[in-house]
């Protein structure tokens, strides 16, 4: 296979329903081992590129041009996503990198600056073709700014997707950016009504597919049962980044003569590989053990 858009994967998920994992990519290793993954599993992926990512490469492009010629060469289909952008020139950036879909992230914004900004920026992307993520109800653990309890409302969901045009929207449903334990609460009745709400909503009448954001402080039973209730776009990344740092301590640790950072940073990217197959057969809700595993100890 080759590079393809999410709007696919996204939406066969959703008439499947079962979930598809969003992975996100922090330096070009982090893409290897998904894409890798995604081989191991046979199975789609989506690979993201957040605002902090391009920030943390000084830019966007080198990062992004990486991690599209590593979804290239892939033998499985991979999209290449736009994760939490903030700033709409960074959305038109990815559209014209070649990025087939962009989130743009204004959950954080009064609800009519939300969909102001919201709407202009999709009637961008769309124009270009590019599949668009939206968020309301803020998700936690972004500069520490979230209320306990806050949920998404399912007829404000309706209306927002009415009014900006996304085509897939993130809702706070009880997940937390960053959590380093696995032991969030969803909201499962709740994304029920939000999965209702949206159906035959989006565009031309069509289902607009939830997304989870913070899914690495979920526990597995708890992410499948979402996944039965209608979510479909599972976003993870601090439990993978878990993964990575633990295997290339361990290495350090054994070696402390060790200099050659390819020796370190290999066994990283192969803990990865193994974490992200089990957990894409597990959102598609196949032949996957849940397990208990320890979550990762850093976060980004």
């Amino acid at each position: 296979m080759t590079l393809v858009s999410a709007a696919d994967l996204v939406r066969a998920a959703a008439t499947q329903n079962r979930g598809i994992g969003a992975f996100n990519v922090i330096h070009l290793e982090t893409a290897e081992a998904l894409v890798a993954a995604s081989a191991q599993a046979d199975l789609p992926v989506i690979l993201q590129i957040s605002q902090n990512c391009a920030k943390y490469h000084g830019a966007l492009e080198p990062i992004a041009l990486a991690t599209l010629a590593v979804a290239r060469r892939a033998e499985t289909p991979v999209a290449v996503h736009l994760d939490h952008a903030e700033n709409p020139e960074l959305v038109d950036e990815a559209i014209a990198l070649g990025f087939g879909s962009v989130m743009f992230d204004g959950g954080a914004l009064p609800y009519d600056d939300n969909v102001a900004l919201t709407r202009a920026v999709a009637a961008r992307a769309h124009a270009a073709g590019v599949y668009v993520e939206g968020e309301l109800g803020e998700v936690g653990g972004k500069d520490g700014a979230h209320a306990p309890g806050v949920r998404t409302d399912p007829d404000e969901a309706r209306a927002f997707v009415a009014e900006t045009g996304v085509d897939a929207l993130a809702v706070a449903v009880g997940s937390s950016h960053a959590m380093t334990d696995r032991s969030a609460s969803l909201d499962i009745a709740l994304i029920g009504r939000l999965r209702a709400a949206l159906r035959q909503s989006g565009r031309n009448g069509a289902d607009v597919p939830l997304v989870l954001h913070g899914s690495s402080g979920v526990a597995d039973a708890v992410i499948m049962d979402a996944v039965r209730a209608g979510m479909t776009k599972i976003n993870v990344s601090t439990h993978l980044n878990g993964f990575f740092t633990r295997a290339v301590r361990s290495i350090l640790d054994g070696d402390e003569g060790l200099v050659d950072s390819r020796k370190y940073i290999a066994p990283g990217r192969a803990a990865v590989v193994d974490e992200a197959a089990r957990m894409l057969r597990l959102f598609a809700l196949q032949d996957a053990q849940p397990t208990t595993s320890a979550a990762s100890q850093e976060s980004v």
